[in-house]
């Protein structure tokens, strides 16, 4: 058996005198790449020497970067990637790269090289975010910034952002991060409290979002509607929540998109709090939509 699987991969039939894998040519193998995802091609580089090399050809990954992937090099200093062969600047640029001093971050999603980007609270203008009997700033691995904001109340509810990125041609989905109630370790376990989460069941969010295009989308949702509610089978409570405000459709990288979003809740007749506010998604949509769909099996 051993014998046979060597044959086969290294060059040669299992009987030892036609041909094999390892005799395919290089430039063939890596024309059958550019069709299959990068894990599939760096699983497949394993097979023997041929496969190993044609896994390793600029032709293949050049068909998996984005065509404007020197844009996302830009926001990295020249040495990071000089001299980097194709394969190592996908696998350099599928690791989020900070831009905006760090608030932002982009990435090559690694199954379809799709462009990816995430915005930190940080980086969005929140309405009485100076000023500690409203707002803190909670420090937590949870969080792709490793922090997020804690409202504690508030009347006026605003957050608002934006973002001014080269996406390349796609249908993107922009989505805020939100956890109602507030958690904390006790004992090395995660806990939850709920004892200050109020005003979301009254009045719901409004979340928008317009593009500098002339795109618009809005949605309006109850953050706090545990009794009905349900996302991926469980309740909105004590979760990291995506809340999707809508998509928008970019047809070329050049002219940058700027995209303008927020989430409020401004009628000041009753105090809601009692949330985190992480960060804002922009995903190409039909991969958000596969991975929900991996998340609901």
């Amino acid at each position: 058996m051993g014998a046979s699987s060597s044959n086969l991969t290294e060059g040669g039939s299992t009987t030892g005198t036609g041909p094999g894998l390892g005799d395919i040519p290089e430039s063939c193998v890596a024309s059958v790449f550019t069709y299959l995802t990068p894990p599939e091609i760096c699983d497949l580089a394993r097979l023997n020497r041929v496969f190993r090399g044609a896994a390793s050809s600029d032709t293949v990954w050049e068909s998996k970067l984005p065509h404007n992937y020197r844009d996302l090099l830009d926001l990295m200093p020249p040495e990071r990637y000089q001299n980097l062969c194709k394969k190592d600047i996908f696998a350099l640029l599928s690791r989020p790269v900070p831009f905006d001093d760090g608030n932002k971050e982009v990435w090559l999603d690694v199954v379809t090289g799709k462009v990816c980007v995430s915005i930190s609270a940080k980086a969005m203008a929140i309405t009485g975010i100076e000023d500690r009997r409203y707002w803190n700033w909670i420090p937590t691995d949870e969080s792709r910034f490793n922090i997020a904001a804690y409202l504690q109340q508030i009347w006026w509810f605003e957050v608002d952002g934006l973002v001014k990125f080269p996406f390349p041609a796609d249908i993107y989905t922009l989505s805020f991060r939100i956890h109602v109630g507030k958690f904390f370790k006790r004992l090395g376990r995660r806990v939850c409290s709920f004892e200050h989460t109020h005003g979301w069941d009254i009045k719901p969010v409004t979340f928008e979002l317009s593009t500098s295009d002339g795109q618009e989308a809005s949605t309006q949702c109850f953050l706090d509607d545990c009794a009905r509610n349900e996302i991926n089978g469980n309740y909105k409570r004590g979760y990291w929540i995506e809340y999707k405000v809508g998509e928008f459709i970019v047809s070329a990288s050049d002219p940058a998109t700027e995209v303008r979003f927020s989430m409020k809740q401004i009628d000041c007749t009753h105090l809601k709090g009692g949330i985190y506010v992480d960060n804002v998604s922009i995903i190409p949509s039909n991969l958000k939509t596969s991975r929900r769909r991996m998340t609901l099996k």
